[in-house]
């Protein structure tokens, strides 16, 4: 069904295809086609002028597009940029990190992921999957609150204590049911997790998978991601879990060296 379909059926744009329309109408905009006028862009998308005009209005108030100023038509705003920053800077973790991710999948058997930190939480943005049928996996842009995530962990151990303090606090109980019950023992547990490079979650957060993760440091001397690997926890015995530790570290050292950074 066509946007213009949707609108007819409806005279305006269903609440559910609203973000749709947006987005069709942001997708005009290309390298070929940089400044467009609003017959132009309901005449691409299928809809009328009255809702493109609508559409654009609330756009350009957030700076995501922006009127030129002599030919009135419309181009991709600065506050696009704003939006997609935190993708843009990660970009360059994603790509140079992509190939040890996969050796470490094949290495250990077991699921591989690059995580980065938002400032509250670990987001998920690379993943290989377990060639086993039994693994653990998550879409990409999973996010983790919980403090006793093992990603959580490698970045809250390498943030200011009072920092830490006032992302526990913020996280209470409901995100965090079987989180430390004791600031301070929590704080003691990332000091651990500094010493020896890498955190663990053995069943913690769930009953039934284990989670490793090391940090990936950047040219800056700070934690650029988090290599992580997840398995189910009847496979991974306090043996194999030591191994899963020192083969992500290993991984996690190769990808800091290859972004300039000094491993841990």
């Amino acid at each position: 069904m066509t946007a213009q379909t949707r609108e007819t059926m409806a005279g305006e744009p269903r609440s559910s295809s609203v973000i749709v329309n947006v987005i069709d109408v942001l997708r005009c905009f290309t390298v070929d086609d940089p400044l467009l006028g609003v017959t132009e862009i309901a005449t691409s998308v299928g809809l009328h002028k009255s809702s493109i005009s609508r559409i654009l209005a609330t756009l350009e108030q957030e700076r995501i597009v922006e009127r030129d100023e002599l030919s009135r038509k419309f181009r991709l705003g600065m506050g696009l940029i704003a939006v997609a920053g935190p993708l843009l800077a990660n970009l360059d973790v994603r790509r140079i990190a992509y190939p040890v991710l996969q050796e470490l999948a094949e290495a250990t058997g077991e699921t591989a992921a690059l995580n980065i930190w938002d400032g509250a939480e670990s987001v998920s943005v690379e993943q290989i999957s377990s060639r086993k049928q039994v693994k653990h996996t998550s879409p990409i842009g999973t996010r983790y609150g919980t403090p006793l995530s093992a990603s959580v962990q490698v970045f809250l151990a390498h943030q200011d204590e009072a920092v830490v303090r006032e992302l526990l606090s913020r996280a209470g109980a409901e995100h965090d049911p079987a989180g430390p019950q004791d600031v301070e023992r929590y704080l003691r547990r990332l000091e651990k997790v500094r010493e020896q490079g890498y955190a663990c979650n053995y069943g913690e957060t769930s009953h039934e998978e284990v989670g490793v993760a090391a940090p990936i440091m950047g040219h800056r001397g700070e934690v650029a991601a988090a290599l992580m690997v997840a398995a189910p926890l009847y496979r991974i015995d306090e043996a194999t879990l030591i191994q899963l530790a020192e083969t992500c570290c290993r991984a996690a050292a190769r990808i800091s060296r290859r972004m300039g950074g000094q491993p841990e």
